[in-house]
């Protein structure tokens, strides 16, 4: 299954979550897309809350199902809780760190920074967004890419920077300095019912 590339905010409003962080999409129209949004009653089944669920996560961090469950099938392998090392992979992908960072203001342009070779791991460059990075990494910049007005304007808006990660805004670089908590992440994910929706 290829990435999605349909409109967003009718995807945001049909999830009922932001998928762009900015909470954009649902400010005006908070209900499902169509001429029946506004008086939809339908109940889902608990497979379809697990779905819904599993739909949220993978297009929140952009990724297409293979993927996805490639990612999962990690963490179900880690010591620890299987949704939660899920969530704390996903967050661990280079593109989501320069996301984080505020080098781009969505993980669509953060995953072009890195494939367009913008990005550096430890002073080498990596131009592949689902690589892992390990605590203790550097993330920074090339330097003909630190000079780029869609970096600056980006960092200058950014409005949270994680506990998880330091910013030295003079070197254009940051670290990722441990491994995020679970309180750290998005309250709009229910983790289990994603595990159990791949454990059918």
């Amino acid at each position: 299954m290829a990435r999605y590339t349909g409109p967003k905010f009718k995807l945001s409003r049909r999830l009922g979550i932001s998928l762009s962080g900015t909470g954009k999409e649902l400010a005006k129209r908070n209900y499902a897309p169509g001429q029946h949004g506004p008086n939809q009653r339908k109940k889902l089944s608990g497979y379809g809350v697990q779905l819904q669920e599993k739909q949220k996560l993978r297009h929140m961090y952009g990724l297409n199902e293979k993927q996805f469950r490639n990612l999962f099938d990690r963490a179900v392998k880690l010591p620890g809780i299987a949704g939660e090392n899920f969530m704390f992979l996903l967050e661990s992908r280079l593109d989501n760190l320069v996301y984080r960072l505020g080098f781009s203001n969505t993980r669509a342009g953060a995953r072009q920074l890195v494939s367009h070779g913008h990005v550096t791991v430890n002073g080498k460059k990596v131009d592949i967004a689902s690589y892992l990075v390990t605590p203790g990494d550097v993330i920074g910049l090339r330097e003909r890419s630190r000079g780029l007005k869609v970096i600056k304007e980006a960092v200058e808006g950014r409005h949270h920077l994680p506990a998880y990660i330091e910013f030295n805004e003079a070197a254009m670089e940051g670290k990722f300095i441990r491994l995020p908590e679970r309180a750290e992440l998005s309250t709009e994910i229910d983790e289990k019912q994603i595990v159990e929706f791949y454990s059918r």
